[in-house]
């Protein structure tokens, strides 16, 4: 191997170095105000995010350090922009509350276990090709879990903004109740910082300033609290924050901690797969560049799981972080690298200035984000669309609510599958009629100009028959035949929507034709794919029935069958008796039909 096909070899493997060598001084320039626009919007965002967790908002910086400098080593999306994200915290929370404490060294030993498993699945799902999994969470899941993340979000948020503790939960009655428990206790000093966060948040929204809105809230906020000296009124401030860059550390690995954690590894992938591959998706899209899901996968696999040895928390793409940073122009994933210098200059000269932030005022940042998540426009249009995605989500919606983030998707997983196992086991069944004039079969019971053909059957399945639909669909063509039992000598299937048989299949299929053969019906393939033919071939159901039963069209299948039938009445007169009958002229009639 030469030199050439060594660098080639390395740069197909290191997606940076595709681009580097031709990177321009404009694209730096751009991925740089980008870098520093997104640097300065992710500070207060990811300490809100981390609180969310139940990690110290110092691991929401960890977490934007050492996976932004990785995943641009082998990401594909020039636009991606990652770090910690609001829905994958509430995740988190809901799966390692279960097996340690919030707050205790435990439990940042299982969040960073979490985020190597994490890691590893991505990594391992890219290298096998699995990239298909991501179509298990079809829109309507996504819409249910999206629309009741914001809302469990927004209650385990209140105890910070009513100014009274609450025990962590991911079900909103709980946290419901405690607040009910304890009204009497609420700090109306609290109150008034989370409400004024909130008045704060909606005025700059319509003012629409150039720096950040939730910057403008922790920097008023902490000023508040430092020059009135609140905490004497018991405010909760997020105190001391080690400066520093994180250090390198083994995450406390024990089987039954990962036993534990595999349901929320599971959903978190499942949920960052589709975060990441439909925002790249759309960004290619719009800038006319190619991405490679499975490397996607390795290139967060690989940033979760580096970053799990510097204290990060589960990292994904960001909607609102990639948004902002499109608009400011990133060119390349350069703009992450950038992102990521920011916030190591944060932590090692500015913590200190983060002692005096109400907690208050984090929490209040948190709700209105979570808040725009919520997107009703889009469950009216799945009911304006497809009623049942609207009840799928739906019920994605109650489940999570009411039994549990990871079990609630994977029930709306669970009824997206239902659904679709119902839909192809029902599938479209038509009686095709004839197209006066043209060569063309439609459904006879939605097309008026089609008409049937006399003494032939002609049938469509609009899907693929397999085990949970050939039932359904031998009962159809034997009632249909049954009906016209004295009428028909053929039934042909028009087969092009026909992509595959399993051997169910296959089996109704020779049932079907055995019962015909008893009625003396023929039984007749149009259309059918030769990948579908081969089946049958292999089977021995083909050389059953003989090759002149399988036609490249339903028009020569019918054809076949006039011709052949005029043939035999012609057959049946002896020479002597032939001019005192009519000429069998069934051919000649669709012939004539088929040209008018």
């Amino acid at each position: 191997m030469d030199l050439t096909a060594i660098l080639s070899w390395i740069r197909n493997k290191f997606t940076i170095l595709t681009w580097i060598h031709r990177y321009s001084k404009q694209e730096f320039i751009a991925d740089t105000k980008a870098g520093l626009t997104i640097g300065v919007i992710v500070i207060p965002q990811v300490m809100a995010y981390a609180v969310i967790a139940g990690l110290s908002p110092i691991y929401g910086l960890y977490g934007s350090l050492i996976p932004l400098l990785i995943y641009p080593l082998f990401g594909t999306s020039r636009h991606l922009s990652l770090g910690i994200v609001a829905t994958d915290m509430i995740i988190i929370a809901s799966g390692a509350g279960m097996i340690a404490e919030p707050g205790t060294g435990e439990y940042v030993s299982v969040v960073l276990l979490l985020t190597m498993f994490v890691g590893l699945v991505h990594i391992a799902l890219s290298l096998l090709r699995m990239g298909f999994l991501v179509n298990l969470l079809s829109k309507p899941v996504i819409f249910g879990f999206t629309a009741a993340a914001p809302l469990i979000i927004v209650f385990s948020q209140l105890g910070n903004i009513l100014g009274v503790d609450l025990e962590r939960s991911q079900y909103i009655g709980i946290i419901a109740m405690q607040i009910i428990e304890k009204i009497e206790m609420v700090n109306f000093t609290a109150l008034g910082i989370g409400l004024i966060g909130f008045m704060i948040l909606y005025l700059l929204k319509k003012w629409n300033p150039l720096f950040p809105r939730a910057l403008v809230l922790l920097v008023a906020g902490g000023v508040m609290v430092w020059w009135l000296n609140l905490q004497e009124y018991g405010i909760e401030v997020i105190g001391v924050i080690p400066s520093g860059l994180p250090s390198f550390e083994l995450p406390g690995f024990t089987l039954d901690n990962l036993r534990r954690l595999i349901p929320t590894i599971t959903t978190l992938v499942l949920v960052q797969l589709m975060t990441v591959i439909s925002l790249g998706k759309t960004y290619a899209n719009k800038y006319k560049y190619p991405i490679n899901p499975n490397r996607e996968f390795f290139a967060i696999g690989a940033a979760n799981f580096i970053g799990s040895f510097f204290q990060s928390p589960p990292i994904s793409g960001s909607f609102s972080r990639t948004v902002v940073s499109e608009q400011a122009g990133t060119r390349t994933t350069l703009s992450n690298v950038i992102c990521a210098i920011v916030v190591c200059l944060t932590l090692l000269f500015l913590t200190p200035l983060f002692y005096y932030i109400p907690l208050a005022g984090l929490s209040a940042i948190i709700i209105l984000a979570a808040l725009s998540l919520i997107n009703l426009e889009e469950l009216k249009y799945f009911f304006r669309t497809k009623p049942q995605d609207g009840y799928i989500a739906i019920f994605t919606f109650l489940s999570v609510l009411l039994i549990g983030i990871q079990e609630g998707i994977l029930m709306g997983i669970g009824a997206s599958l239902f659904l679709v196992l119902y839909r192809s086991s029902r599938p479209n069944l038509a009686v095709l009629g004839h197209v006066q004039g043209s060569r063309t079969y439609r459904d006879v019971t939605r097309n008026p100009q089609a008409s049937p053909i006399e003494e032939v059957l002609i049938l469509r399945f609009d899907a693929s028959i397999n085990f949970n639909n050939a039932e359904f669909i031998k009962d159809f063509i034997i009632h249909k035949s049954e009906e016209r039992n004295k009428k028909i000598r053929a039934v042909i299937v028009d087969a092009k929507s026909i992509n595959d048989l399993d051997t169910t299949a296959i089996e109704a299929l020779r049932s079907v034709m055995e019962t015909l053969q008893n009625w003396d019906i023929e039984f007749h393939f149009a259309g059918m794919k030769t990948p579908v033919q081969k089946l049958l071939m292999r089977s021995g159901l083909a050389r059953s029935l003989g090759g002149n039963h399988f036609h490249e069209s339903t028009h020569l299948a019918v054809k076949y069958l006039l011709e052949k039938w005029d043939q035999q009445e012609k057959d049946s007169h002896s020479p002597e008796l032939v001019d005192l009958f009519e000429e069998p002229h069934r051919l000649k009639d669709y012939m004539n039909d088929v040209s008018e």
